[in-house]
């Protein structure tokens, strides 16, 4: 078995900012340091850009449906008013 520092940085970057664990401003700065250094080729910062885009767009949709649903919780009492 042989060990991939590419896939390895990637993977480590991608599961970093879907844990919280890092900013995915810091996650970018990292891949583009990392792609410098030749660390890690083009497609993988692609790779965590579009890693980091799903992560964002999750969160918002999270805080949509939260929302939605202290909405749908408290409508009931105002229309009774």
């Amino acid at each position: 078995m042989s060990f991939d520092l590419s896939e390895f940085l990637t993977e480590g970057l991608i599961s970093s900012v879907n844990n919280g664990l890092i900013p995915s401003d810091l996650a970018t700065v990292y891949s583009g340091n990392y792609l410098v250094k030749s660390l890690i080729t083009q497609a993988q910062v692609t790779q965590v850009s579009d890693a980091i885009t799903a992560y964002k767009a999750a969160q918002v949709a999270a805080a949509q449906a939260q929302q939605q649903e202290a909405n749908r919780t408290s409508a009931p009492e105002d229309t009774l008013k």
